[in-house]
């Protein structure tokens, strides 16, 4: 037998049992990760509906939303995901709104890959140790309508806009266009039902 056909057998056994091996391991973790990923979901219901005591599940089509209400069921919030490109990959935002999906209660950025201490600014910035979710509080009661705008290096001045992060733009100016889309698409199909 040649060198070359060995390793090729060689490489093709290892091709084999990596695949195998991460087969397996996947077949036992996916469920746990999804576990936990719902665990997070039903925390983050609550952070951006902040006074519901309790939450129902509604689907509109593909659409999925979080009713927030009280334990006598007086409607108080609605949450959804939104899901867009940041700078680096895949941002993940669970958006709470009040009913008529005008204002922004609260957003929770729940997956992210920014660039490790400036884009990572969007979730948490150790720089300004008075209020390191200094970026994401900006929305807590933001009008959304017509479309939230944003504002570099100064504070902002107008309704529905929010200051970006120095030396994280890209990543500031990702939140507001995913959440702009979200809040057009998901308030047309949420009003009608």
């Amino acid at each position: 037998m040649s060198n070359t056909a060995r390793m090729i057998i060689v490489l093709t056994i290892a091709a084999i049992l990596s695949g195998a091996i991460l087969s397996v391991y996947n077949f036992y973790t996916y469920p746990k990760i999804q576990a936990h990923r719902q665990t997070e979901l039903e925390k983050a219901i609550f952070e951006v509906i902040p006074d519901a005591e309790e939450y129902k599940k509604l689907e509109l089509g593909e659409k999925v939303y979080y009713v927030g209400c009280t334990k006598k069921e007086k409607e108080l919030g609605v949450a959804f995901l939104a899901e867009g490109n940041g700078f680096q990959g895949k941002i993940s935002i669970l958006v709470g709104m009040n009913m008529d999906m005008d204002t922004i209660l609260a957003i929770k950025i729940l997956e992210q890959v920014e660039t490790p201490g400036l884009g990572t600014k969007i979730v948490d910035d150790p720089s300004n140790p008075e209020d390191r979710k200094w970026f994401t509080n900006q929305f807590k009661g933001l009008r959304a309508l017509p479309e939230i705008t944003y504002v570099k290096n100064e504070k902002p001045s107008k309704p529905g806009q929010i200051q970006a992060i120095t030396g994280a733009t890209i990543s500031s100016r990702s939140v507001v266009e995913i959440l702009n889309n979200a809040i057009k698409e998901n308030r047309e199909i949420f009003l009608k039902r």
